[in-house]
């Protein structure tokens, strides 16, 4: 089970820092268009929803082979989500 919470917190913890990113980058540049980071935000809140459902999903076959496959998509979908910050 520790596996588990670790990877919620992993989850949480990635996710949290690139909402901050992009609310820091907001802040940071008032005169920018803040649609970009926005969606950012809503995306990366999309994001985490989706993982923490697929972690809290018991209906799986194999629950292993279902937690590796959330934490790659956690290093995939978040660093998209790092390139489009950079890319602001």
């Amino acid at each position: 089970m520790a596996s588990i919470r670790n990877l919620k917190q992993d989850i949480n913890y990635v996710l949290g820092d690139i909402i901050e990113a992009a609310l820091l980058y907001q802040a940071a540049s008032p005169e920018s268009d803040a649609k970009a980071s926005e969606a950012i935000v809503d995306d990366s809140i999309k994001v985490f929803d989706e993982l923490i459902a697929k972690v809290n999903d018991k209906s799986v076959e194999n629950r292993k082979a279902n937690l590796k496959s959330v934490r790659t998509d956690l290093q995939t979908k978040g660093g998209e989500l790092i390139a489009r910050i950079n890319k602001l």
